[in-house]
């Protein structure tokens, strides 16, 4: 009687890790790619004031793209039943929303790049919000790929859009295109990638019309949109304020410190969250196996991401002129707390996959609502008081005093217990620290060469190691000496969570600013 369950957890176990890994080998491949373009970009094409004009309009797609398709689009990957019944609908609807979007951008965008403190990017934001509709077009198909776990496709398809985006724009780059370079090639790859996700799931590219499933898409799907457009205004109200108040060079120079405190943070999160909504909505009903299953994600994420940050905030310095050259070097400022922020940011994505996953929509809107509320405010005062390091300082404050505390408290009524998650993070967060003391230390005492940066690094992970790799048994086993959680209550009804999605993991194409 048991063996079909067993069954078909040892299938999703199965699925989940295969996934994993092709994700891992794309996010890693992409990123890489990604870093070597840019660091060619910014050492011998393009000044601070060209990179900062790109950000705007980069800034003003993502915001878009939350709210693009209304929040229904990734119900393909939660809505049970068979989605060839529904994605017609689901299709007309990004579609409308998409094209509507972009229609108000066109025409807003001179008023909307004055706001940001760049009037020249307006050009630039028409071109490449272009990407507003082809997005639309392809969350469908794309949606059915990570529905069915079908990540080597997904590796595919972004490793063609990859090449075409930055091919085009390393092109247009060098004869002198500046930021419009990027916006041309984030279109061009794009238009392949919606190719490639109609091939790979065929049949998808459908438009229809259902009236009651586009109500109980909206119904449930609204919510979840506000969600998503509060988390990317979270994400990228930085970028606004800093153009706004200090000027496009001090936004060059916090793009190029944000992209680099993105290296470790996105390589892990975006291998994770390319699975993890998915694995946990299969475990939504089972409160005990889902509790258990974040706490392991959790800890492994910690685990693996720890040290990249803690490296890079502590060498700041020397690894920003060392890479991207001197002129850079004030970006590094800004780098060590955007390291501590990209921690808390992995944490609050995770947590925000797993509320989604068990319902808790409004939860996930009342918290999201609450830290932009907080941030922006203290965000213009940080940059009218100082610099872009002060900026960072005000975003790492609102995320650990008011953000993360507020999404323990959401995790405990869900079910799963902070003590749990507090011994999968203990040993990193230790092992971090002692890091931290090795390397500075070490960066004083062997100075910033090349070798003697490499030495510093490997001492340093080792030191990390030392400290981590006698916890391993806690992240398999945090839950296992727990006893019952309060997850046999259940937050929503089943049909409230049937169609309940996350917000979208965007990936516009350009290889510069990868908010």
């Amino acid at each position: 009687m048991e063996s079909a369950p067993a069954e078909g957890e040892a299938s999703l176990g199965t699925k989940v890790r295969s996934a994993t890994r092709w994700s891992l080998v794309n996010t890693m491949v992409m990123r890489l790619g990604n870093f070597a373009t840019g660091i060619f970009l910014v050492r011998y094409v393009l000044d601070p004031a060209a990179w900062g004009v790109y950000g705007v309009a980069q800034t003003v797609l993502m915001v878009l793209l939350a709210a693009n398709e209304l929040g229904v689009t990734l119900a393909v990957v939660r809505w049970d039943g068979d989605v060839r019944r529904f994605a017609p609908t689901v299709l007309t609807l990004g579609a409308l929303s998409s094209g509507l979007l972009y229609l108000v951008l066109f025409v807003s965008a001179p008023a909307v790049a004055t706001l940001l403190g760049s009037g020249e990017a307006t050009a630039v934001l028409r071109v490449m919000c272009l990407c507003l509709v082809l997005d639309g077009l392809s969350q469908v198909p794309a949606g059915v790929l990570t529905r069915e776990f079908r990540q080597g496709r997904r590796m595919a398809i972004d490793a063609l859009n990859f090449v075409v985006s930055t091919s085009v724009t390393l092109i247009l780059a060098l004869r002198g295109w500046g930021a419009m370079s990027f916006a041309c090639g984030a279109v061009a790859g794009n238009v392949v990638a919606l190719a490639g996700c109609a091939v790979a799931a065929p049949g998808m590219l459908r438009f229809g019309w259902d009236k009651e499933q586009a109500r109980a898409l909206l119904r449930f799907g609204l919510p979840l949109a506000g969600a998503s457009l509060l988390s990317l205004a979270v994400v990228n109200a930085d970028a606004m304020i800093v153009g706004a108040v200090l000027g496009n060079i001090a936004l060059g120079f916090y793009m190029l410190a944000f992209n680099m405190a993105g290296w470790p943070v996105r390589v892990i999160s975006e291998t994770a969250r390319r699975v993890s909504f998915a694995g946990f909505s299969r475990l939504a009903d089972d409160p005990k196996a889902l509790s258990a299953g974040f706490a392991r994600a959790l800890g492994v994420l910690m685990a693996a991401t720890v040290p990249a940050c803690v490296l890079l905030g502590a060498l700041a310095g020397p690894l920003v002129e060392l890479v991207y050259g001197a002129t850079w070097r004030p970006a590094a400022e800004a780098l060590p707390w955007l390291m501590a922020l990209g921690l808390a940011r992995i944490a609050a994505e995770l947590t925000y996959d797993c509320l989604v996953a068990i319902g808790r929509r409004r939860s996930l809107l009342l918290i999201q609502g609450l830290w932009l509320v907080t941030l922006v405010p203290v965000l213009i005062l940080a940059a009218r008081a100082g610099g872009i390091d002060t900026v960072a300082v005000g975003h790492v404050v609102v995320a650990g005093v008011i953000v993360l505390p507020a999404f323990l408290v959401a995790l405990r009524r869900g079910g799963i217990a902070a003590r749990a998650l507090a011994r999968v993070c203990v040993r990193p967060v230790l092992g971090g620290a002692v890091m931290g003391v090795v390397l500075v230390l070490l960066r004083q005492r062997l100075g910033e060469g090349v070798v003697a940066l490499c030495a510093t690094g490997v001492i340093g992970l080792v030191c990390y190691g030392l400290c981590v790799l006698p916890g391993r048994t806690l992240v398999r086993g945090a839950l296992a000496r727990r006893g019952p959680t309060r997850g046999d209550e259940r937050p929503v009804a089943d049909a409230e969570r049937a169609v309940a999605p996350v917000p979208a993991q965007k990936q516009p194409a350009a290889p510069a600013r990868e908010r």
